[in-house]
């Protein structure tokens, strides 16, 4: 079974408005519901579990209802951080994934997402146990010790930009996120990070520099551009 996890925690503060960015409308419809509707079109998603801002629950229900979201099988309460109310997700499906189940974890900012990168990180975590949506990094990358100057070129062929959505063996990404909980650790950026610093190997999937993440006004008109492109040409 694959279950989309997505994420709608979030506050939107630095969005600089008194409501979520997620639930912004774009075109007469609520950001959350364009991501929504990508899972609930692909073949290989099973189900969706929503995390989401506690005050904002009963309108997430109501929206799902409105646009015949039927794949979302629970609403689950958002942590204190993006870290925690991607553990909330995983733990609320401790009695109902099995152990070789794909948990897709992916932001409700990230609306523009072809069909065929939710199918690659699908493809790849059911082969190598987890797969992270990545692009090749073309800008310069320079290392800063202050953050107003550099001091060293990386060099970019060793640098992958992975974004979401991750896919991940459900039996790893639960003993993982308990054995955070124990330590105490809560400032992971991403599921990612989470892996790599307990050792593990993270795996690309071919990924899109369409996928953007709705962070400020700006990005907004660029999601109404993005919205007039095909899927074919979004899958670069």
């Amino acid at each position: 079974m694959n279950t989309a996890l997505i994420l709608a925690g979030g506050v939107g503060s630095r969005m600089g408005i008194d409501i979520p960015k997620q639930f912004i409308e774009v075109n007469g419809k609520p950001i959350i519901i364009y991501t929504l509707e990508r899972f609930q079109n692909n073949d290989s998603i099973d189900s969706i579990v929503i995390v989401c801002v506690h005050d904002w629950i009963d309108y997430i229900n109501r929206i799902v209802k409105e646009y015949n979201i039927t794949k979302v099988c629970s609403i689950v309460e958002g942590g204190a951080c993006g870290h925690d109310s991607i553990r909330n997700g995983i733990f609320s499906l401790k009695n109902k994934c099995k152990s070789d189940d794909i948990v897709v974890i992916h932001d409700s900012v990230r609306p523009i997402l072809p069909q065929k990168a939710i199918n690659e990180v699908l493809n790849i975590a059911h082969e190598k146990g987890n797969a992270s949506s990545s692009t090749i990094c073309y800008p310069p990358i320079v290392y800063t010790d202050d953050g107003i100057s550099g001091i060293k070129d990386i060099e970019r062929g060793r640098v992958m930009l992975t974004a979401s959505p991750q896919a991940y063996r459900y039996d790893k990404v639960l003993e993982l996120y308990e054995s955070a909980e124990m330590m105490n650790k809560h400032d992971f950026t991403f599921t990612s990070s989470m892996y790599i610093y307990f050792g593990e190997r993270v795996f690309f999937a071919k990924g899109t520099t369409s996928n953007i993440k709705i962070t400020t006004k700006a990005d907004i008109g660029l999601f109404r551009a993005l919205l007039t492109i095909s899927e074919e040409d979004l899958y670069d």
